[in-house]
């Protein structure tokens, strides 16, 4: 996992924040969706910000709904950085609607959540669309959590490869350079687990985690599959965390509905185990 800064407590010192963790990093990954009027985004923000220390050896990041991006950036804890949930697969211009990543780079957001299974069901979006959407993030600057991950029927079919690998993975390769992909994590979604309650095992899990982890050492180079952060995004909370990051290729989670509490911090991120 590529050192990035510390991410800990706004309760401690300044150079502790600037001094970087000196081994790996879980990427605990906050995904609010379609959620929050102002109020309650404020008040998710207050409970945020009382949650407790966030472990050195966890870099949190939350995707907050676009209307929300700049209210949450002014008031939210330093130590945890701000995702947007989509950008568009075009630069500014004549694009009604769109939200282009150099918008949010420009505006301060550092990360972007892409090819989320709601976007790939609900609007139709094809790994080719993902895999354009990511280039365009990783110009503007951008770090980006590409998510992936099959649906019960596929699974129930024997098809978790030939949709995780060969589809959702398979349109990344060759687009990206060394350094692009030092900014790219990678989540495992199993469709059937998200807001289900249902969760993967932590061995079901750690199958596929280590199954994409050996695409990225045969299709981009050991070296990336060795240092990318491959997420858990599928009902991660507070009763499964700490079996879930114990595994050895589950580098982190990419958490909906905890993530709307202070579970999100107390009981996912501060639990991880130490590497």
């Amino acid at each position: 996992v590529p050192l990035t800064a510390c991410r800990a407590s706004s309760r401690i010192t300044m150079a502790s924040l600037l001094a970087p963790y000196p081994g790996k990093q879980y990427l605990i990954g906050g995904n609010w969706k379609c959620n929050g009027t102002k109020e309650s985004t404020a008040a998710l923000v207050a409970t945020l910000n009382g949650a407790g220390d966030i472990p050195a050896w966890c870099e949190v990041v939350v995707g907050v709904p676009s209307i929300h991006i700049g209210s949450v950036m002014g008031t939210l804890r330093k130590d945890i950085a701000i995702a947007a949930q989509d950008c568009s697969a075009t630069g500014m211009g004549a694009y009604t609607g769109e939200l282009s990543a150099a918008m949010l780079a420009d505006y301060g957001v550092k990360w972007v959540i892409l090819g989320h299974s709601e976007r790939r069901t609900n609007q139709g979006e094809s790994s080719a669309l993902v895999a354009t959407k990511t280039k365009q993030a990783l110009d503007a600057g951008l770090s980006v959590m590409v998510c992936v991950g099959e649906t019960l029927e596929e699974r129930e079919a024997g098809r978790i490869d030939a949709v995780v690998l060969d589809d959702h993975m398979a349109a990344l390769k060759g687009k990206f350079s060394e350094a692009e992909w030092a900014r790219i994590a990678i989540a495992y979604e199993p469709v059937w687990a998200i807001g289900t309650g249902k969760t993967a095992t932590p061995e079901q899990a750690q199958e596929v985690h280590a199954s994409i982890r050996a695409w990225l050492s045969t299709n981009v180079s050991p070296a990336i599959a060795k240092a990318t952060r491959i997420q858990y995004g599928g009902s991660m909370k507070g009763a499964n965390a700490a079996g879930l990051l114990s595994k050895p290729d589950i580098d982190g989670g990419l958490i909906g509905g905890a993530s709307l509490k202070a579970e999100f911090i107390s009981g996912i991120a501060a639990v991880a185990p130490k590497p």
